[in-house]
């Protein structure tokens, strides 16, 4: 099924096409620091851009550094409002490689005004025929970076030798072959920050400042919260399933 073409926006100057990476770099900033994930699901109250807007400037007023929100229209608005890096990526669908799955969508979000482009950079087929690499390529030229979400070490090398600027533990426990556990995967990140030299980004079931801390010690560079912080949809269910007989 195709995609739905990216929202209508004024189109901005053509950035000089380059095969590497740009010279600025927002990792050093992330270096040892809190990136909030603010996004919320398909039907959920808070799904709204004003509300995700002022969710990201909430988490900035809190001390994050970093910002990772969902849809070309939510962060052009992110941008325009918040003054830290905005990590942007593009859900589109529920199953397969549907986290910024296409050039296309990867390009939609630089466009936007995202830093950082989040993209799915496991071994499964992306919808379009396209590789990781491409996108990698494709968000380089036209003057942002790349973050790598990952299920594996072996991903991640991957992912790293192709071009990405960050590699994140998003996916691990969501795709075949990596370990389902209720928190984060600290192995992986351990395994990672070992193997590569490219910041490794502790994302996935961060659930306490204490997890988040270990993380760090296991090697992250950075530490992406999102559920524990900005869904008191999913939150509200955890209360009220422990009120329950």
């Amino acid at each position: 099924m195709t995609p739905p073409p990216a929202p209508s926006r004024p189109t901005p100057s053509s950035p000089t096409p380059s095969t590497t990476a740009p010279s600025a770099s927002p990792a050093e900033a992330l270096r040892g620091r809190l990136i909030v994930s603010c996004q919320a699901p398909p039907g959920d109250p808070m799904r709204d851009t004003g509300t995700l807007v002022r969710m990201a400037l909430a988490a900035r007023s809190g001390g994050a550094a970093a910002v990772r929100v969902n849809d070309p229209e939510v962060v052009a608005a992110t941008v325009a409002a918040v003054d830290c890096p905005v990590i942007g990526l593009w859900k589109d669908g529920d199953s397969g490689v549907f986290i910024t799955p296409t050039v296309r969508h990867a390009l939609a979000l630089v466009e936007a005004g995202a830093a950082v482009v989040a993209a799915d950079a496991t071994a499964r087929p992306r919808p379009d025929g396209s590789t990781f690499a491409q996108l990698v390529e494709a968000v380089h030229a036209a003057g942002a970076r790349v973050m790598a979400d990952v299920s594996t070490l072996g991903e991640g090398r991957t992912a790293a030798d192709q071009g990405a600027d960050l590699v994140g533990t998003t996916l691990s426990g969501y795709v075949p072959g990596s370990p389902v556990q209720t928190g984060p995967d600290l192995a992986l990140v351990t395994d990672l920050a070992g193997a590569l030299d490219t910041p490794v980004i502790a994302e996935g079931r961060i659930a306490t400042p204490e997890q988040a801390a270990r993380a760090l010690a296991a090697g992250a560079h950075s530490v992406v919260v999102g559920t524990a912080i900005t869904a008191p949809t999913a939150l509200t269910r955890l209360f009220v399933a422990g009120l329950t007989p």
